[in-house]
Formats: C-alpha cells, sequence, structure tokens
C-alpha cells in the first residue's frame, strides 16, 4: 500500500499542500523531509508522539528524516492563545536540546541510505545579524497574512510581543535552509502549525522559486471531550524520569473504548487486518481490553525497551494478585505504588488495619477488621485474617514496601520510612 494511502485510512492527513502532487514526488524518487520540535521544556510528552511516529512511518517507507530540535526557537516559544511564554536562559534550552535528541532516537534510525539527520537551527540562525534578517527573510512576509493567523488574531486585543509574532519567519527560514542545505522538499506537523508551514512553503517560492510541500495531523481529542496527553499527575512525558514507564504503559491501558481504536491508527504499527480484529475484540469483549493492552505494550516497548515493558506488565498484573511481587525490580514496583496511591507509614509496629486506613482503601479501623473478617484484605497478595497483626519488615517487599488490596479492584500502597 502506497504510505498516503495508509496515512489516509489512519486519518493521519488533515491538511495539505495537495495529496496528489505529494504522492507525484513520492513516487518519483527519494525525498527528504522534516519535523521540528522546540525544547520549551525538559521532555517531549504524549502529545508530541503524533509527529514522532508519522515521522517514523515516512522513513520506514523510505523517505529520508531531518530531526530538527530549535535551539534557536526554543528560546522564543511559538505564540500561544494563554499569552506571553517565559523566556529560557540560553544555556538551559542548549542543555535541553540534547535530552530531547536523545528522547528521538529510539524512533528513528540513522543509519542506512535514509538514515535520519538530526539538525539544530541555532546553526544557520546564530550566523545571522538583525539587518541581514530584516532584509533577506523579513521582506518577503506580508504583514497582512501574520495577522491574519488565528492565535495572532487572538493574542491582538491583550498583546503579542514582537518577539513571538516573528516567530513565523524564524520557522519559515528553517524550512528554507533545510532546502537549500539537504534539498528537503517536505515539511509537517500538527494542524495548529499549519499556518507556519505554509508560510515557509510561500517564502520558499518567493525566495528561491522552489516548488515543496507540506501537510498537518489532525489534533488527537478524546471521546469525552477532556485534553489528550493528561494523567491526574499532568502532562505524562517520555522521559522516564518524569513519567515512569509504569506510568506511560497505564496511560495508554486506561484509554476509553471510544478512543482506543482511533489511537491505534494513528499511534500503532499493526496492520490494517490487526487493528479490525482489536476493533471488533473491543465491541464484543469490552472488559478484555485486549486493544488498550496491544496499545500499552507495543508503545512502552517502542520507547523503553522489551525488558522494561516486561516488568511493568508483570507489575500491573502482580498488585491484583495474578503475578508475583517479589521478583519485581524495587523501581518498578515503587512507580506502580505511585501510580495506584502510595502512603507513608511512619509508624514502625503498624497493625494490617492501620496500613489499610493509611492507604486508603478502607475509611476507618473498623471497616479494616470487617474486611479482614469477610477475607478480603491482603498484604502482598497473602490474605489477612487478624487486622490487628503487627506489620514486620521482613513482611514488607524490599524490606518497605507494602501492596495493600481490599477484595480484587482496590489496591495502594504503604512505604516504611523511618
Amino acid at each position: 500500500m502506497h504510505i498516503l494511502d495508509d496515512f489516509a485510512w489512519r486519518g493521519l492527513i488533515q491538511d495539505s499542500t495537495g495529496t496528489d502532487a505529494l504522492r507525484e514526488h513520492i513516487d518519483a524518487g527519494r525525498v527528504t523531509f522534516y519535523i521540528g520540535f522546540d525544547p520549551t521544556a525538559a521532555s517531549l510528552h504524549v502529545g508530541h508522539l503524533m509527529q514522532v511516529l508519522t515521522a517514523r512511518r515516512l522513513q520506514r517507507a523510505g523517505l529520508r528524516p531531518l530531526i530538527l530540535v530549535g535551539g534557536a526557537t526554543g528560546q522564543i516559544g511559538d505564540p500561544r492563545e494563554v499569552g506571553e511564554r517565559t523566556l529560557n536562559p540560553p544555556e538551559v534550552v542548549a542543555g535541553w536540546v540534547e535530552k530531547l535528541r536523545a528522547q528521538l532516537s529510539p524512533f528513528v534510525t540513522y543509519d542506512g541510505e535514509n538514515g535520519a539527520v538530526p539538525v539544530n537551527n541555532l546553526d544557520w540562525t546564530s550566523e545571522m545579524g538583525v539587518v541581514d534578517f530584516l532584509r533577506d527573510v523579513g521582506k518577503h512576509f506580508p504583514i497582512s497574512k501574520m495577522l491574519a493567523r488565528d492565535v495572532v488574531k487572538s493574542r491582538l486585543e491583550a498583546g503579542i510581543s514582537f518577539t513571538e509574532f516573528s516567530y513565523q519567519l524564524l520557522q519559515s527560514h528553517d524550512y528554507f535552509e533545510l532546502n537549500r542545505r539537504h534539498d528537503c522538499t517536505l515539511q509537517f506537523g500538527g494542524s495548529d502549525q499549519w499556518g507556519n508551514i505554509t508560510a515557509g512553503v510561500d517564502y520558499i517560492r518567493r525566495r528561491s522559486g522552489e516548488h515543496v510541500h507540506a501537510f498537518v495531523t489532525p489534533l488527537v481529542t478524546k471521546a469525552d471531550g477532556t485534553k489528550f496527553g493528561k494523567s491526574e499527575g499532568g502532562a505524562v512525558w517520555l522521559d522516564a524520569e518524569m513519567t515512569s514507564p509504569y506510568a506511560f504503559y497505564q496511560f495508554w491501558l486506561n484509554s476509553g473504548d471510544a478512543d482506543v481504536v482511533g489511537y491505534l491508527k494513528y499511534f500503532s504499527f499493526k496492520s490494517h487486518e490487526e487493528i479490525a480484529e482489536l476493533e471488533a475484540a473491543t465491541a464484543e469483549r469490552p472488559a478484555a481490553r485486549l486493544a488498550q493492552k496491544a496499545l500499552a505494550e507495543e508503545l512502552t516497548t517502542l520507547l523503553h525497551g522489551a525488558e522494561e515493558t516486561q516488568n511493568v506488565v508483570a507489575a500491573s498484573q502482580a498488585l491484583f494478585g495474578r503475578g508475583e511481587l517479589a521478583e519485581l525490580p524495587e523501581a518498578t514496583l515503587r512507580a506502580a505504588l505511585v501510580e495506584a496511591g502510595l502512603a507513608e507509614l511512619q509508624k514502625p509496629d503498624a497493625t494490617v488495619a492501620e496500613a489499610m486506613k493509611e492507604a486508603g482503601v478502607v475509611a476507618s479501623l473498623g471497616e479494616a477488621r470487617r474486611a479482614a473478617k469477610e477475607g478480603g484484605a491482603y498484604l502482598n497478595n497473602v490474605r489477612v485474617t487478624d487486622a490487628e497483626a503487627v506489620i514486620d519488615r521482613s513482611d514488607l517487599l524490599h524490606g518497605r514496601y507494602g501492596v495493600i488490596r481490599r477484595g480484587k479492584k482496590t489496591v495502594a500502597g504503604v512505604e516504611l520510612v523511618g
């Protein structure tokens, strides 16, 4: 199947400069494309995955990626409707550039004929003086078109700085430089970048006469109207230290039935037939969550590796009594308990009842005693019949963690401190 037909089936192209022309261009031979990421934080998040994985698809189809991390544009930031960005110090942005480059490495291949090339727009932007920039770049941008951009119009009354207003010129110049230096003829991005991207296409045509291509992917939304990419703890990051592999896995596992098939099309590399089978399974046996599990395992493996994925799958099962808790690495166990709810246990001679109350699986000590009496209280997957039994450090995992479960589904954790 042609890559553009696959993209159409997956719903990956919202707008383009012309899919027929792009198809002809791809079929004519080797194509170099670029996707850019601004280092406005120490990590990318799942909201960036649409672009990262689209780049992976294009490379697998034979196109060559230029992976741009914006050391220059990251110091400014694209305008937002909510107001001016805080400008980060150049040395902070430079550190984030290196972190983002490392995070992107699992998704593309840097070897072979169409191996990815990392680029940084600071390399050419830093060489330009302000007069050169205004003469060579700014001359080609009609103010009327820049003012017509939705985000700019929304900010005019409240105020927008020239710094953010000029962002479009910098991004457009990136496309020009990549076209000149690397024969790049395709740029893509998220739908919110359509104005910037088409401005770059026009700029190249005005300045060099070259005809180049572009498309944008749709905004990912959830069926219930809530924002994609957020969990209860905030953004879901790609950096394992900011969002644990277990939490990353759980984010996808918790996808709604109404969302998961769309997510599979956007984010999975499974075939059309495999996705159709998972869609049918979701309709027939939603409780089994086969589609969610398949998506969570695929993406966690891609980002964090097969071994880490095995650990988090084992942890998600062991917490509910379907595996050996003692076999889990401490870091994975702790991450799982943090997601479930981890309370500190400061009392060295705490009872099971006190641990259950502290963990929040019961509202009172009396409720904990009733749960134990009825056979529904567990410490580290071992049924507890005496709620007044004192917890010994030897009863805890890694000498400090206790998995507290009431019944089959209510799970939390305690950590003995001090």
